[in-house]
């Protein structure tokens, strides 16, 4: 009741920072309004803190004596799409929205840290706040990881949140064990000889290798990957050719690959090479293949997915609490806090019909219903508790 009372206090001041944040979007790596405004709320509250990340934010709050250490998540950049719902308090920076909550999550931390820290004396520990910069873009996790995030104290356990438009405010989803994909870029590049078109004999014709190439890779998981694993290998891009009657010697085309797992990664990978080497040698030309790696998979930990479950059932009511059944292949640099410590990533509802808040994130008119940021406060600090104990 202390900390229901504590959220419906300051409530009204969440939400101004959420639409100030929304009004005023930045991208990654170029939140510096957003990190001022994070420095002068922790300042104000007396939190320790320091800049990480160049325009991320560490926080740290002790509790009255050594014990566990539990940190926070809340991602804070923007991203580059046209906001499209009239909103008072709409982006004002064209082609610039936070349409996937950003706004929300760093509103919610910054709920969870004040109230905290104004019972840091009931609990052992330290909590850490992780606002990190650049989620849509390089992996800013990765960066707060290598930068120490994750030490002086070390991270026992580890937990971020996601507003989720698919389930209405009010409500969670967890999701036990694999939760998110892996994300490997994908570029594809096909050398085959030029030629006139009226004699294709005298050429190797790189987009018929390309057509071959991409329609083989098909096969990649009917009869390579095991039909029980999720593996997605997207090809969004494909360029080739200079004229109609020329006969293109090379081809280059990109794409995506998401797996659930690290061992289905590394076959992917191989077979996807075997695929492009052996078909374009077949047919004359020669193709090589590139990955750039990007996020591991999200796996939670099921014993803080249970905490977090079980939190949610006694604060929200079975009813508002749901378990996902299947991962998303859709990815989260989360990940890259879960290679350090257990923990786990869940989802709290913030859609509202009435209102039309029905679109998912990414989508120029994504909108939040505002109690979804009463229950991310609650949940994260008493799951925190829960954690801490």
């Amino acid at each position: 009741m202390l900390i229901q009372e504590l959220i419906d206090g300051i409530y009204d001041e969440i939400v101004a920072i959420r639409r100030d944040l929304h009004q005023h979007p930045e991208l990654g790596q170029e939140e510096f309004r957003t990190q001022q405004i994070i420095e002068a709320f922790l300042e104000k509250e007396g939190i320790l803190f320091e800049r990480i990340a160049d325009t991320g934010v560490l926080g740290l709050i002790h509790g009255r004596g050594p014990g566990k250490t539990v940190g926070l998540r809340g991602d804070i950049d923007a991203l580059p799409i046209q906001e499209e719902i009239d909103l008072p308090f709409k982006s004002i920076f064209d082609g610039k929205m936070h349409a996937c909550g950003h706004d929300a999550h760093t509103a919610i931390l910054l709920g969870a840290a004040k109230i905290l820290n104004a019972i840091r004396d009931t609990f052992t520990g330290t909590v850490k706040l992780f606002f990190q910069p650049a989620e849509e873009t390089i992996g800013g996790a990765k960066r707060m990881v290598e930068a120490g995030c994750m030490e002086n104290p070390k991270v026992d356990h580890v937990i971020g949140l996601h507003v989720f438009p698919r389930l209405p405010a009010g409500t969670i989803e967890v999701k036990y064990d694999k939760m998110n994909a892996s994300t490997d870029s994908v570029k594809i590049e096909i050398e085959g000889k030029s030629g006139h078109g009226a004699y294709p004999h005298d050429s190797i014709d790189a987009i018929v290798i390309a057509a071959h190439v991409i329609t083989a890779l098909q096969t990649l998981v009917s009869r390579t990957i095991s039909p029980v694993e999720s593996v997605v290998l997207s090809l969004g891009t494909i360029k080739g050719g200079v004229k109609g009657n020329v006969i293109a010697d090379h081809v280059s085309i990109k794409g995506t690959l998401r797996t659930l797992d690290e061992d289905q990664r590394k076959l992917a990978k191989q077979t996807i090479e075997q695929i492009v080497t052996k078909t374009a040698e077949a047919l004359g030309g020669a193709g090589t293949v590139s990955f750039q790696e990007g996020y591991r998979a999200l796996v939670n930990d099921d014993e803080v997915v249970r905490v977090i479950e079980t939190t949610g059932r006694r604060l929200l009511g079975d009813a508002n609490v749901f378990v996902a059944k299947t991962p998303s292949l859709g990815a989260e640099d989360f990940s890259f806090f879960l290679e350090k410590a257990t923990g786990a990533f869940y989802n709290i509802g913030c859609g509202n019909e009435a209102k039309g808040f029905v679109y998912k994130g990414h989508h120029p008119k994504f909108a939040v219903d505002e109690h979804a940021l009463k229950v991310g406060m609650l949940m994260q600090v008493e799951a925190t508790l829960a954690l801490l104990e």
